[in-house]
């Protein structure tokens, strides 16, 4: 939908905010509540493509959950350890 309620052949509907002075935009209190985001959470803002990504931060190993030692790789986080396991499997 448009900013003004008329649908466009290929838009997206959804909620339209303006970026203020200082570039802060407001997450409606319906998607907070969603996906439950409360005050001061932390927001990891990324960018895929032209679409710009709002998501929690990743703090544990994708394979096996450890919090410690932790690399991104495509975007995942991945331990120390598992990337030893995967560099020995994959020779």
């Amino acid at each position: 939908m448009a900013a003004n309620g008329n649908k466009r052949d290929g838009a997206r509907t959804g909620i339209v905010r303006h970026i203020d002075e200082l570039g802060r935009i407001v997450i409606p209190s319906e998607i907070r509540k969603r996906f439950g985001f409360g005050v001061k959470d932390p927001v990891e803002i990324s960018v895929r493509g032209e679409t710009i990504l709002l998501t929690r931060p990743q703090t544990a190993c994708v394979f096996c959950g450890r919090g410690d030692r932790l690399s991104e790789y495509r975007g995942r986080c991945v331990c120390h350890p598992c990337i030893g396991e995967l560099k020995s499997v994959a020779a």
